[in-house]
């Protein structure tokens, strides 16, 4: 209902851009957010932090002239508030009518969208491999890529549809051609921009372990097994097969410093294993995964960081704002990584947070069975990713 053609009142209003916000978010200022979207779109996801108090108040409790006394009586008079909806619309609406009434707001531009399209690149400053290594994060889904670049080369691990052009211009930026574009899996959250890079010149890369779940652009593909390495300039990525999430999941161990996990393990939880077979194949794909953390994770050395796909909601980010920690760190800190076969397997079959939104059509998009244009694509994604398999942290427990 965002892109509803309300009338606006006859008052100036501010906007604020999702880059912007999140500047204030990230500073520590304190920030109030009246979020006007319907009550099951706000508790599926919304804008968080510690020093964020998030209001939903739905954008039809100001249709009214007469605005009722409790739904005012939430929106607290004493401080700035910002607006936001899905796309922007009714968030102006809701500010003006709050202005009108001589509260100090603004609004969202472009709402959630707006917020979804914020990526940011990162240096992994204790990448101690060649060249310089680079994490990708946006904020509003968790989603985490990985940018190595060293002299005139340059591969992007995990990217996204979304942002296909934002690779090829960081690597231009960087003085680096863009050569290589890896996936670690068939994913379930977000649109893959392997194939959107392929059609720009830029080798494809995707698990061969992948492609007999049905991938339809295997040919067109380069199929990374086991052992394989791949060269951007003198760094290598080598191919780690850790089956688990999906039956195809594939790490790859940046220049033996930062093993890129995909959804295998992440800096606060594991991954979750029922997005491919269902609850059925949970148990089984869960012992898989235990096998392979044991086996090819956690027999690395103690510094080796661990880089994941995705950042949930209780991560804690390094000292320089990454997302990454040493293996070591992270079996001392984490009880499911010290656990035999069958605690590990309850554990995490214990809690698992609902299925990403979308996730079968993002599914079979990534196969390829799917044709998707790019709004559509954008839209499939909207929300947070839920791949692990954990409500809250698993470390620290």
């Amino acid at each position: 209902m965002d892109d509803m053609d309300l009338p606006l009142p006859d008052v100036e209003i501010e906007s604020v851009s999702p880059d912007e916000l999140k500047d204030r978010i990230d500073a520590g200022e304190d920030v109030t957010l009246l979020d006007a979207r319907m009550e099951s779109e706000y508790e599926e996801w919304r804008i968080d932090g510690e020093n964020v108090e998030s209001i939903n108040v739905p954008y039809f409790e100001f249709l009214d002239d007469e605005i009722d006394d409790d739904v005012l009586a939430q929106i607290p008079d004493d401080r700035e508030i910002t607006v936001l909806c899905a796309k922007g619309g009714s968030s102006e609406y809701v500010a003006g009518t709050l202005k009108e009434r001589g509260y100090d707001v603004d609004h969202l531009e472009e709402g959630m969208n707006g917020w979804a399209r914020i990526y940011e690149r990162v240096e992994v400053e204790r990448y101690d491999g060649a060249g310089t290594l680079y994490q990708y994060q946006r904020p509003s889904s968790g989603c985490l890529g990985y940018l190595l670049v060293d002299g005139d080369e340059a591969a992007v691990i995990d990217p996204l549809r979304a942002f296909a052009d934002r690779y090829l211009e960081d690597a231009d930026e960087l003085d680096a051609g863009l050569t290589y574009a890896v996936d670690t899996h068939i994913h379930a959250d977000h649109i893959s921009g392997v194939r959107d890079l392929a059609d720009e010149g830029v080798e494809g890369v995707i698990p061969e372990a992948a492609v007999d779940r049905g991938v339809t652009y295997a040919d067109e593909m380069t199929l990374a097994a086991d052992g394989d390495e791949f060269r951007v300039g003198s760094a290598t990525i080598e191919t780690v097969s850790t089956p688990g999430h999906t039956s195809g999941m594939t790490s790859y161990l940046i220049d033996g410093s930062l093993l890129a996990t995909g959804d295998g393990l992440f800096v606060e939880s594991v991954a979750r294993p029922d997005l491919e077979e269902g609850d059925e194949g949970a148990e089984d794909a869960a012992r898989q995964l235990y096998e392979s953390l044991q086996e090819r994770v956690l027999t690395l050395p103690d510094d080796t960081l661990i880089g994941g796909a995705h950042f949930g909601g209780s991560a804690e980010p390094a000292d320089d704002g990454t997302y990454t920690a040493p293996v070591g760190q992270l079996e001392g800190e984490m009880d499911a990584l010290t656990m035999d076969e069958d605690e590990f397997v309850e554990l995490i079959l214990s809690d698992m947070p609902p299925r990403p939104a979308n996730y079968e059509d993002i599914i079979r998009t990534n196969l390829g069975q799917r044709e998707t244009d790019d709004e559509e694509a954008f839209e499939l994604e909207l929300g947070p990713n839920n791949c692990a398999a954990s409500q809250e942290s698993l470390a620290g427990d």
